[in-house]
């Protein structure tokens, strides 16, 4: 049985690092909080902000101080399901995964427990802080994140319930900017993403699936192309000061002929190029390790894809700033303390 994507749009493969010899030592300080660190998945944290900001552009909403009340609970309710993630595969983990911080005996479960508890009550209230409509979608997608890592997640309900999630995430950030159903085309392309990347790794451990990396790699080419191509209706405000090139302001292509254009274009780009290789060689060689790989690709390309469906939505400056995420996360991956800390 794989341990399946973790809650939001980060999904949580199974611990392939060699484990440390086993102590019964007390852990110091800053081993504790490298355990926490470890658990909570920090540099995937980079990740999750871009939801809410393509929601607030899909919405014609502008990434202001307002907005950073939807992050905070998209990031608290990610982070929520990443430790009940490992609190409901405490006793696998016990088995196949030892050196993980709850069966290494360095988080005890019931403080990873109360900590899941805690993140999300904050979660829901961050976003009770930026208006009922933002609470209003915020709560079932708190209750897909409990649902899929206590029940659903070894189902085959489980990447329908994931990209669920990281729909839900992205209609948060569009809820508190005013209109969810502007929002819906961007979050069912985002889900369509997560979906594939879910199915993947089903089968990072044990390998032998060539149909889930196919079909990845297709669902990849599609959405591509639907984010360049397609037309998107923008909200009433930006839609009135569209040039008739924008992205969505004219049917037939035109956001190869604008900057707004370009960027979108460019995004896509960086987004099938992230996720379309290792699923490519995943699929011609459906071992762990590339199986592996292709799930890490597919993480890492959620966030040039979150900037491109910002960019198709008229939103530049916000996808530029989706887009940077990127590079953040990485250069905070490769401080000391993170090495050891794995995205998926």
């Amino acid at each position: 049985m794989t341990r399946a994507a973790a809650p939001l749009l980060t999904l949580v493969g199974r611990d392939t690092t060699p484990a440390p010899p086993a102590t019964t030592e007390k852990p110091s300080a800053p081993n504790r909080a490298a355990a926490w660190a470890e658990l909570l998945r920090l540099p995937a944290l980079f990740t999750v902000p871009g939801d809410t900001l393509a929601g607030v552009a899909a919405a014609g909403g502008r990434p202001d101080p307002r907005a950073l009340l939807p992050i905070g609970s998209s990031l608290c309710l990610y982070a929520a399901g990443m430790v009940l993630n490992d609190w409901a595969d405490r006793a696998e983990d016990a088995v196949e995964r030892p050196h993980r911080p709850l069966p290494s005996g360095r988080v005890r479960p019931a403080a990873a427990l109360t900590a899941a508890c805690g993140l999300t009550g904050a979660g829901l209230l961050l976003a009770a802080r930026a208006g009922r409509p933002a609470l209003a979608v915020a709560a079932p997608l708190a209750a897909t994140v409990w649902a899929y890592d206590l029940a659903l997640k070894h189902t085959p309900a489980g990447p329908a319930a994931m990209a669920a999630a990281r729909g839900l995430d992205l209609l948060m950030g569009a809820a508190a900017a005013g209109s969810v159903r502007a929002a819906a085309p961007s979050a069912a392309l985002l889900g369509c993403h997560t979906l594939a990347v879910t199915a993947v790794s089903r089968r990072e451990t044990t390998g032998g699936s060539v149909a889930a990396p196919l079909a990845a790699l297709a669902a990849t080419g599609a959405l591509t192309r639907l984010v360049t191509h397609r037309r998107v209706r923008l909200p009433a405000g930006r839609r009135a000061a569209a040039a008739p090139g924008l992205p969505g302001s004219t049917p037939g292509g035109g956001a190869r002929t604008t900057p707004a254009g370009a960027v979108t274009a460019a995004l896509a780009a960086a987004y099938a190029a992230t996720a379309a290789r290792p699923y490519f060689h995943a699929a011609l060689n459906p071992s762990p390790p590339l199986t592996q790989r292709a799930v890490g690709g597919g993480i890492r390309a959620t966030v040039p894809l979150q900037a491109a469906l910002a960019a198709r939505s008229g939103a530049t400056a916000t996808s530029l700033l989706i887009a940077a995420l990127a590079p953040a996360g990485r250069l905070f991956a490769r401080r000391r303390a993170m090495r050891k800390v794995s995205i998926t």
